[in-house]
């Protein structure tokens, strides 16, 4: 573990903090004709075009039951996953300016992670074995490899049972274009997001989606491509993430895969396409560039054993719609109407989705909890408004109620609950407080709850290393995801909330700041949409002639 490394990610941390006296260094103004293009392709590639999904099979509340392999991967199947997991939902369009929404959340809609698809098999004889970009606007995939004999043969060996991997990658200008030095902190939360999308994607197809763990960030970056700077050239750099892996079994996966496992692979590849650029011109964020650096995953990640899952105390049969619809319907909310409210059985469906178990989506990110949530309750029924704490890792609360150094706040298990849920603050209003730390935005006040996520931030770093940093930030963007499409399915919506005074909460909780033990890393709120009446809407991929 390098401490030079670990240094680096703190002063970054700290830098990339906004307080109520400063936020984090970024542009000040926004140079929209440098917007960076949201859709990245690779031109001279192969196209193949893909279904779509259909709905009608699977109901929500399914979404967090195991998958079961069918006998083989389809080109249908694919499809729907790519579509469900990272492809579009909407257009949008108001005064002549027009945007696409995807299924998969980002922040600002700048959408900084980009798809790819590792074929171990043909799935058919235009569809070769070989690496894929997934490009969302045209719901196609562009061919970037195709392994020969050699290749197939030891990919298989180094996986066997798994049909296909797909990679997550980062462009991290995306969203340093608007956000600056805060920037990489956005793109992990997109990974989480993403990779949240994903696997309830890949259940709609009932294919189960895990973490490929000891895949290293120079494997990950060899087999996608994204280390080929000739194919990249003028083109903005993407970073890797992760892999996922369809099927198999965890227990098979190689424990460690670096690039030097993949050589012969690499060998037997031959490449096509050139990435496109997304913006003409490019701001320098050195402390972006010095997180990104220190932060890569280097080792593989340590992952647990996941608990069997507790069955959710179930909503009214209302709550569970269709689930492609439900992910299809996702939306962010940007104003809240302030009387909206969750009732006590999706509330308590709420707290058993946000706890992790062996079934999607966290299979998919299977490493030890680390993010325990603070709740701002305002409008849940049978329950008094306050602040609460959902404790999701191993003693987490034994180790907050001994940190949390602030008279005004109490400690007391809350009783009825099958989730460790704790009483910080009984019958008091803390909109005020919520719409203080969150910027000052009033969306966190106007919901039925406000969420901080508080992550075991210095334990986790010292544990796992600097690639934690990372991981921390995924964890709360898979969190994310399932506060969203919970909210989508309770006839309500939600809204991440990436600003936010990092300190202050801090302080108003009574957390040391030197000490840096726990940090807020992602806020969330939960309640009724107000619709912009002004905006006007369109089908996804109504502009494909097919």
């Amino acid at each position: 573990m390098s401490h030079a490394d670990l240094a680096t990610i703190r002063h970054y941390h700290r830098l990339s903090k906004h307080l109520p006296e400063r936020y984090a260094p970024g542009p000040g103004q926004l140079d929209w004709k440098n917007q960076p293009n949201p859709f990245r392709r690779f031109a001279g590639s192969t196209l193949l075009p893909l279904p779509m999904a259909r709905h009608g099979g699977l109901r929500y509340r399914q979404l967090y039951t195991p998958a079961t392999a069918p006998q083989a991967l389809t080109l249908e199947a694919l499809g729907a996953l790519l579509e469900l997991g990272l492809g579009l939902s909407a257009w949008k369009e108001i005064d002549g300016s027009r945007w696409a929404l995807r299924n998969n959340p980002s922040s600002g809609n700048l959408h900084p992670t980009e798809g790819y698809v590792v074929l171990l098999q043909a799935l058919s004889p235009d569809m070769p074995a070989g690496v894929y970009h997934y490009a969302p606007h045209e719901h196609t995939l562009e061919q970037r490899a195709i392994f020969g004999a050699a290749a197939i043969a030891e990919l298989q060996a180094l996986l066997p049972g798994i049909p296909a991997l797909l990679g997550l990658s980062s462009v991290h200008w995306r969203e340093a274009w608007k956000y600056g030095e805060r920037a990489f902190r956005y793109c992990q939360h997109d990974v989480g997001h993403a990779t949240a999308a994903l696997a309830f994607a890949a259940r709609t197809v009932d294919w189960p989606l895990h973490l490929l763990y000891g895949a290293d960030d120079n494997a990950i970056a060899a087999l996608l491509g994204l280390d080929r700077n000739a194919d990249f050239a003028d083109a903005e750099h993407e970073a890797p993430d992760l892999l996922l892996a369809l099927g198999g079994d965890p227990d098979d996966y190689p424990e460690r895969l670096g690039i030097s496992h993949l050589q012969a692979v690499l060998a037997d590849s031959r490449w096509q396409g050139q990435a496109n650029q997304l913006s003409p011109q490019h701001v320098a964020w050195h402390a972006l560039q010095q997180v990104a650096e220190a932060s890569q995953q280097m080792g593989g990640w340590p992952t647990v054993r996941l608990p069997a899952a507790v069955a959710a105390e179930a909503a009214s049969t209302d709550d569970n719609p269709d689930a492609v619809m439900t992910i299809r319907l996702r939306r962010s909310a940007v104003s809240m109407d302030g009387s909206s409210r969750l009732t006590q059985s999706q509330f308590r469906e709420l707290l058993q989705r946000l706890m992790p178990a062996d079934t999607p989506p966290w299979q998919a990110l299977p490493l030890p909890p680390a993010v325990s949530l603070l709740l701002f309750v305002h409008h849940v029924q049978d329950l008094a408004p306050g602040l609460y704490l959902l404790a999701r890792g191993k003693h987490h609360a034994e180790r907050l109620q001994q940190q949390l150094r602030t008279p005004h706040l109490g400690w007391q298990a809350v009783p009825g609950y099958n989730v460790p849920l704790f009483c910080l603050s009984h019958n008091t209003d803390w909109r005020d407080a919520a719409q203080l730390v969150s910027c000052r935005q009033e969306i966190a006040a106007d919901g039925a709850l406000a969420v901080a996520m508080l992550a075991d931030f210095d334990a986790t770093l010292s544990d796992i290393g600097p690639g934690a940093y990372r991981s921390l930030f995924w964890e709360c963007g898979l969190l994310g995801q399932i506060l969203y499409l919970q909210a989508e399915a309770a006839g309500l919506s939600g809204t991440g909330i990436g600003c936010f005074y990092d300190d202050l909460l801090h302080r108003i909780i009574g957390l040391d700041l030197e000490e840096e033990q726990w940090q807020s890393l992602y806020h969330f709120t939960i309640g009724g949409r107000e619709e912009d009446r002004r905006l006007r809407s369109s089908a996804a991929y109504a502009h494909l002639q097919r």
